[in-house]
């Protein structure tokens, strides 16, 4: 399959509103996929890529590049160069990851350049594209939805659904189930302003501590242990820890939902960054481990002794896994029963408060009733943490695409250096109404100072309020560090940009 195919696939998804014309477009797309392209497509389409990490920063994928005239490039031969970038490393590795993406470039389109410097960037977003690619995937074949999700539910990964249904049809479905040993993907949480409004939507619910760590599950079968991350990458190698804490559990065989932290001397958790470093680094793990010592902390479980708990209600997962797994290694909990009782009210919003003074983010409500919904952001389950913000300048706009096409939506932002100047700290288009996007739009441009690729440079005037969730270091970035999750609350244009927030206050927050 062609990468403009792709391509012009995502421009038409991300520009209708239409949910029956998504997942029409994806299922053409789908039909014409070989079993072989459909992991990369799907990946491609929900704005990653398989190998995660490039090396490549935004400088380098700003470099204009002369585009080709007629589309050649085929998913497959993206993929092989992606993997080539990738793998580059030792002295000159930067120069040499720039002459094979811009080699990578020079054989695309002007549509796929565009495409796939997105794409790399982290800028390309769809929009709940898994579920429509489901039904598009469904339609496809000519599978039943309900089926398909199931299966990608169990089978980890929707582009493994996809490669076994374009090669053999509605019947590989059957291969799909829970067993131990093949990951699932993990239930997500929808978010919540409070304790109480959390509280009220879920009806009785259990409140447990959201810890800041790394997402894992554990599949144990005797002294075979095998751990993965939330993206379903195996990492067993990595954290010896988990692996003895494992064996040691009261069972020969089950599936754990976890996360894995790193306790400080007085108790409290490393920062995430931390922790992402130690599981991240593969080199001389005996010294990693001496150096920053890790602590699985498990909150589900979805299988035990053989038998799948998926479907079974949270109280009754949460009695088996303390069936199993000792105290110190399960999260924190109270439950609230009845949500008329003002007082077990009053005690889970005071559990949330102690959660943040143990230096946890916040707190995860889950109704007492609910299944497992593997790889889906369910309602049943509810996040709750404090939001930071901080003021910062618009350094520049990148022009949209699909339905945001002639307005200025992705913004640069900048903090306040001591010597007047501003760093850039990462971009955001989240948060952008229309009609906000149709006045930072002609406001932006009436303080344009030239464009090129795309983007539209600003003079340093325009401070605007963003929400986000923490900082974490990164080397695209010049003072090292990015906002997790940014997204803009309102414009202040009682500002001006002397009165924005610095860079050392945003350091502030990393430490």
């Amino acid at each position: 399959m062609l990468l403009a195919d792709v391509a012009r696939t995502s421009e038409r998804v991300a520009g209708t509103a239409s949910r029956t014309e998504k997942v029409a477009l994806l299922a053409g797309l789908f039909r014409t996929a070989g079993p072989g392209d459909a992991p990369i497509v799907i990946t491609y389409l929900a704005g990653r890529i398989p190998q995660r990490r490039t090396g490549l920063g935004w400088r380098s994928l700003a470099q204009p590049v002369p585009p080709a005239a007629e589309p050649s490039l085929s998913v497959r031969e993206v993929h092989r160069a992606l993997d080539g970038i990738a793998a580059v490393s030792g002295k000159g590795a930067q120069a040499g990851r720039v002459r094979r993406l811009q080699a990578l470039l020079g054989a695309a389109t002007a549509a796929e350049q565009r495409f796939l410097v997105r794409l790399l960037a982290g800028e390309l977003r769809q929009g709940a594209l898994d579920a429509f690619a489901v039904e598009g995937l469904a339609a496809a074949v000519g599978a039943d939805p309900d089926g398909v999700r199931r299966a990608v539910m169990v089978g980890g990964s929707l582009g493994a659904v996809a490669e076994a249904l374009l090669a053999r049809g509605g019947g590989a479905l059957e291969e799909f189930r829970l067993g131990v040993g093949r990951p699932v993907l993990p239930m997500l949480a929808r978010t919540a302003k409070d304790v109480d409004e959390a509280v009220d939507g879920l009806g009785p619910c259990a409140v447990e501590e959201k810890l800041d760590g790394i997402r894992v599950q554990v599949h144990v079968d005797g002294a075979d242990v095998r751990v993965f991350t939330r993206t379903l990458e195996e990492i067993t190698d990595r954290v010896p820890e988990l692996v003895e804490a494992a064996r040691g559990l009261g069972t020969a065989r089950a599936v754990l939902d976890g996360e894995v932290i790193a306790p400080g001397p007085d108790g409290r958790p490393r920062p995430f960054q931390e922790v992402a470093g130690r599981v991240g680094s593969r080199l001389d793990v005996e010294r990693a481990r001496a150096e920053l010592p890790l602590s699985p902390v498990f909150f589900d479980l979805l299988s035990v002794d053989g038998r799948d708990l998926l479907e079974r209600p949270v109280a009754e997962r949460h009695a088996e896994l303390a069936r199993v797994v000792p105290e110190p290694m399960r999260v924190r909990r109270t439950v609230v029963s009845d949500p008329g009782d003002a007082a077990a009210r009053a005690r889970a919003r005071d559990f949330a408060a102690l959660a943040l003074e143990r230096g946890h983010e916040g707190v995860v409500l889950k109704a007492l009733g609910s299944a497992y919904a593997a790889g889906r952001r369910g309602a049943s389950w509810v996040k709750v943490k404090p939001v930071h913000t901080l003021d910062l300048v618009v350094l520049a706009a990148e022009w949209g695409h699909g339905r945001r096409t002639g307005r200025l939506s992705n913004l640069h932002l900048g903090a306040r250096r001591a010597d007047g100047s501003f760093a850039m700290l990462g971009k955001t288009f989240k948060g952008l109404t229309d009609t906000l996007l149709a006045w930072q739009t002609e406001r932006l441009l009436e303080l344009s100072t030239g464009g090129e690729g795309g983007t539209v440079a600003v003079r340093p005037e325009l401070v605007v309020e963003v929400a986000f969730d923490g900082v974490q270091r990164s080397p695209r970035y010049p003072e090292g560090v990015t906002l997790r999750f940014a997204r803009v609350v309102r414009y202040r244009e009682d500002k001006t940009a002397a009165e924005a927030d610095t860079v050392e206050t945003v350091l502030a927050f990393a430490r």
